[in-house]
C-alpha cells in the first residue's frame, strides 16, 4: 500500500458483506466524508495514491473498491454503473454515513454521477474527473479499440496492483473481461437523467483525456449546478493516476487545493 506526504495516522481497512458481494474499503483521516471511487481495472491506489494522504488532511476518506476489483468479490453479473451505484449506497448506509461528498474517477465518476442519480439524498457535492456519459463524448476510434481490446493490452500497472492485494491471476482476467463487457455494452446517460442531478458537481477533464473537452462543455449545461475545470494532460495526470503519471510530476498537488475549495462550497 503507498502512503506518503504525511500518512494519515487515522486509517483502516475492513470489508462488508454488500448486495451480495465482500467489498473491500479503507478509511483515512477525520471530517466530512468523502467517497474516493476508482476507475475501471484499477484499485484504490492506482487512481488517488497519489492524492490520499493531501486530501486526508482536512477530511474523512471513504476508499472503495468496487464488485470484481482489487479486493472485492464478484457476483454472477456483469458490471454496470446502476450496481456499482448501490453498492456504494449500501456500504455508506452499513458504515452510517447519512450524506457524503463523492470524488470519482474515470468509470468511478460514471457511478458517481449514478449515485447522484439513484440515491440523491446521499449526495453532498460531487468532483466527476475524466468521466464518459455519451457515445459521442470521445471518437469512434476508442469504440472500435474496446472491440479487439485483449488481456495483453491491460496497462501493467493495474495486472501488478490488482495480484499485489488478490494473487490470483483467474480473477484478474475476470477483472478485464468485465471491464471490457461494460465499456462494448456501454449506452448513453438520458438528457433526463443528467438533468435530475440536483447535487453540486465539478466536472474535471484533460485537455488530452479520452473525452474531449467538449463534451463536458455540453454536459455542464445539462447538470443544473455543474462548475468545469479543464487540466492540461491527458486521463488522470492531475491526480497523479498510475498510468499517466510521470517522473516529477507535481500536478496533482496543484489540483487538490482546486478540489478542496469546491468541495468546501468556495467557488
Amino acid at each position: 500500500m503507498q502512503h506518503s506526504e504525511n500518512d494519515s495516522p487515522f486509517f483502516r481497512s475492513g470489508y462488508s458483506d454488500v448486495n451480495g458481494i465482500r467489498m473491500y474499503y479503507e478509511l483515512y483521516g477525520t471530517g466530512n466524508p468523502l467517497v474516493l471511487i476508482h476507475g475501471g481495472g484499477s484499485t484504490i491506489q492506482t487512481t488517488f495514491g497519489r492524492v490520499i494522504p493531501l486530501l486526508a488532511r482536512h477530511r474523512q476518506l471513504i476508499c472503495v473498491e468496487l464488485q470484481a476489483h482489487g479486493r472485492t468479490g464478484d457476483r454472477n453479473t456483469g458490471l454496470s454503473f446502476d450496481q456499482d451505484a448501490d453498492d456504494v449506497a449500501t456500504l455508506l448506509q452499513h458504515l452510517s454515513v447519512k450524506k457524503a461528498d463523492l470524488f470519482g474517477f474515470s468509470n468511478g465518476a460514471n457511478t458517481a454521477l449514478r449515485i447522484a442519480i439513484r440515491h440523491p439524498q446521499l449526495c453532498n457535492r460531487i468532483i466527476a474527473g475524466s468521466f464518459l456519459l455519451k457515445r459521442d463524448g470521445t471518437t469512434p476510434q476508442f469504440w472500435e479499440a474496446m472491440k479487439k481490446a485483449t488481456f495483453s493490452q491491460m496497462p501493467q500497472q493495474y495486472k501488478d496492483a490488482f495480484l499485489s492485494v488478490t494473487p490470483d491471476t483467474a480473477k484478474l482476467r475476470n477483472l478485464f473481461q468485465r471491464c471490457a463487457d461494460r465499456m462494448n455494452g456501454f449506452r448513453d446517460f438520458s438528457d433526463t437523467e443528467i438533468r435530475s442531478i440536483r447535487a453540486p458537481v465539478l466536472l474535471v477533464n484533460g485537455d488530452r483525456d479520452v473525452a474531449g473537452p467538449g463534451h463536458i462543455i455540453t454536459l455542464s449545461k445539462l447538470i443544473p449546478h455543474a462548475r468545469i475545470a479543464i487540466i492540461p494532460g491527458g486521463h488522470g495526470a492531475y491526480i497523479g493516476e498510475i498510468t499517466a503519471l510521470q517522473p516529477g510530476d507535481t500536478l496533482y498537488r496543484s489540483f487538490v487545493p482546486i478540489a478542496e475549495k469546491f468541495l468546501d462550497g468556495k467557488d
